[in-house]
């Protein structure tokens, strides 16, 4: 026995570009976990990426510091207000990996 009570059980929900607010999770609620968010930018000029916690808005990554191709970020934070949510500009999409209500 591997002695792991609880096995590795990420989801993941891809956000495509030009999305406003995608709810990750059927519902999301407090308490759910982003691990990592792989962002793959196409076009720098509009490559904006939002982390939403319920109402509380967290810039990942801005036209500025966006380079064409795919970036993985460690988030590694709980909700604390609410369901996550994820907005994209049109020149990046989202794979968000983490625990995420049903």
């Amino acid at each position: 026995m591997s002695g792991v009570s609880n096995p590795y059980r990420y989801q993941y929900e891809t956000v495509a570009a030009s999305v406003t607010g995608q709810v990750l999770g059927g519902t999301g609620a407090k308490g759910d976990y982003v691990h990592r968010l792989i962002i793959n930018t196409i076009t720098v000029a509009s490559a904006g990426v939002t982390l939403i916690d319920g109402a509380t808005s967290i810039v990942i990554q801005t036209a500025a510091s966006a380079v064409i191709g795919v970036d993985s970020i460690e988030v590694n934070v709980a909700s604390a207000s609410g369901a996550w949510s994820i907005t994209t500009g049109a020149g990046a999409t989202v794979v968000a990996v983490g625990v995420f209500s049903a």
